[in-house]
């Protein structure tokens, strides 16, 4: 039977913090089956059986063998063997980003899931923020971007960098955006609660022209995930955290049911528009799961592929090498 007309099973690696939103939205998601999870953990296993009332497999190799796909929510650190496991058996992967916790580890991941033939999507849930989404049909071409996502301090997550937990979400929608190579990067962090990096500013110059400045920080007061774009005649904010987009653009005309007002300028009178384009009503987790499972069934691309968690990582790395750097020279 084809894969399009079966119900697509699928298995769960990990049920911590991020795991549990998963299991939530596999639960409602139409033409699968939560098949099972695995966790190491006794307690934590035995509270999802409890909450979730899906078996709990004790053994990897079990689970893997038991499902069409997988849904890998684990620690980065256990990204890679999972994903390889996985891979080599030809089972759909989702995997949340970072892909993998090395380079060479990812450029594996890349090269097997090509030889695997099978979809593979890494978790960069702002690529499904309504607030992006709202911005999608806008003709979008920056040529600088300004971003800052701040974070209060949380011990989970700080196995990895600033970089790699938080900004990297950032360097994935930029990298999206760009349609250029990048050309340089100029980077600085400091570790201030942890052994890695709590907090940096990096600047990425691309090919085209495109300057983008990230700042990205796990040890703020105050919660913030915003990214500015300016481009030819208009400026778009994008709030990810309050889900609202922002459009300021120069308008040959005014148009209707859209506050505008006339400015002189130098070169003439020109209509400044003001709009807030229309967000979709959307769980942006549910989304990139529902996009997975679309890209199996259809047999097309995931829209965060392997490339594109890759890329992320790439340019992830080369700013940590970039921080690391500075600091061993200060």
């Amino acid at each position: 039977m084809p894969l399009s007309l079966h119900m697509l099973k699928i298995g769960v690696f990990g049920t911590g913090h991020l795991g549990k939103f998963h299991l939530n939205n596999w639960k409602e998601l139409e033409g699968v089956v939560l098949t099972g999870f695995f966790d190491p953990d006794d307690q934590t296993a035995a509270s999802i059986q409890e909450i979730y009332g899906i078996p709990r497999f004790t053994s990897e190799e079990a689970l893997l063998d038991a499902v069409d796909a997988v849904d890998i929510v684990t620690p980065t650190q256990f990204h890679f063997d999972l994903c390889v496991k996985a891979l080599r058996k030809g089972k759909h992967v989702f995997v949340e980003k970072p892909m993998a916790n090395t380079m060479k580890e990812a450029e594996e991941l890349v090269k097997l899931a090509k030889e695997s033939k099978v979809k593979f999507q890494v978790g960069h849930v702002e690529r499904f923020n309504p607030a992006f989404l709202a911005a999608k049909d806008l003709q979008l071409n920056p040529m600088f971007i300004e971003v800052h996502r701040l974070a209060q301090f949380n011990p989970r997550g700080t196995e990895v960098s600033v970089i790699l937990d938080l900004m990297i979400h950032d360097i994935d929608v930029i990298l999206s955006l760009v349609k250029s190579e990048v050309k340089s990067i100029s980077a600085n962090g400091v570790a201030v609660m942890t052994d890695t990096p709590d907090i940096a500013n990096v600047r990425i110059e691309f090919n085209n022209g495109c300057v983008a400045n990230l700042t990205s920080s796990r040890i703020s007061m105050k919660k913030m995930r915003k990214i500015r774009l300016f481009q030819k005649d208009a400026y778009i904010g994008i709030d990810f955290l309050e889900k609202k987009t922002e459009v300021i653009r120069i308008q040959t005309a005014p148009q209707e049911n859209v506050f505008s007002f006339d400015i002189e300028t130098n070169k003439g009178k020109k209509t400044i528009s003001i709009f807030s384009p229309e967000t979709p009503d959307v769980n942006a987790i549910k989304l990139e799961l529902e996009a997975f499972v679309a890209a199996i069934k259809n047999n097309t691309s995931p829209i965060v592929n392997e490339i594109d968690g890759y890329r992320a990582m790439e340019v992830a790395h080369q700013i940590l090498y970039k921080i690391n750097k500075n600091l061993s020279s200060s």
